[in-house]
């Protein structure tokens, strides 16, 4: 099995992380602050990019992964365009930002389809990414209209 483990320790690191989770789908339900700790983790299906090179072609292999995403250092956990109360509500992750602030610190935006994003300081950068199990076949690649 080809599981995805990866670390992020800086801002290249993160924009690395961010490939593999673009397009990745989840419900709010599946993310977590655990305030007292400093963590937050999100649970999703992430499409599998490097498996899907190129313009689209007939009956290739699409494929998703349940994995998680978790940041370490976090405060000030800020949501937008994010109803709490709709747990079973679907997010679309297109992109994970970092604004530096004073080193090693900054600001992390978790930017989803529609307008939604989660933002949230970190003392440093300190996130992981791992596939939690075998992958599914997808008949769906994601697509984005250019604007």
């Amino acid at each position: 099995m080809d599981q995805l483990k990866l670390a992020a320790l800086d801002a290249e690191d993160l924009q690395v992380l961010s490939a593999h989770v673009q397009d990745a789908v989840l419900k709010v339900g599946d993310i977590r602050f655990f305030a007292a700790d400093g963590h937050l983790v999100l649970t999703m299906n992430r499409f599998v990019w490097d498996k899907a090179q190129g313009k689209p072609r007939r009956g290739e292999q699409l494929e998703r992964r349940r994995a998680a995403l978790s940041f370490a250092r976090v405060s000030d956990l800020k949501a937008l365009n994010i109803r709490q109360d709709e747990k079973d509500a679907i997010l679309s992750l297109l992109a994970i930002s970092f604004e530096p602030g004073e080193e090693p610190s900054g600001r992390v935006e978790l930017v989803f389809a529609g307008g939604a994003s989660l933002s949230f300081s970190v003392e440093c950068i300190e996130a992981q990414l791992a596939d939690l199990g075998s992958a599914w076949a997808t008949d769906h690649r994601p697509q984005h209209a250019l604007d």
